[in-house]
């Protein structure tokens, strides 16, 4: 089980930038297939971006492209969501996950609260 911590959220006026990171203990983090979600009150969870383990791949909700980017350090074990040009839609609590070996996204953090005001 791979244990996942968030941080960085927060509150920002539209337009603005704000970076989530997400910390896994566990070994061999490289090999993890990294995501983030996020759930708005009232609405389902929702996929927003996944960093691929091998080729460095990355995928993004159409809702999130060209806003947010994801990285990761394999040395530090850390995954970042980096998301630009906020707008109030964003507002959600993101989590963090993690998938191994196409089983599906088996581990989750406990969230952290975005909120963007307009």
């Amino acid at each position: 089980q791979v244990q996942l911590v968030e941080s960085g959220g927060g509150l920002v006026q539209a337009g603005g930038s704000l970076r989530l990171s997400c910390t896994a203990s566990v070994r061999a983090f490289n090999i993890y297939t990294m995501g983030w979600f996020r759930q708005a009150p009232g609405k389902e969870r929702e996929w927003v971006a996944a960093s691929g383990w091998r080729t460095f791949n990355t995928s993004f909700a159409d809702s999130v492209k060209g806003r947010f980017t994801i990285s990761r350090d394999n040395v530090k074990n850390t995954v970042i969501l980096q998301m630009n040009n906020l707008k109030p839609e964003d507002t959600a609590v993101y989590y963090c996950a993690a998938s191994l070996g196409g089983a599906g996204w088996s581990s989750w953090g406990r969230g952290t609260q975005v909120t963007v005001s307009s």
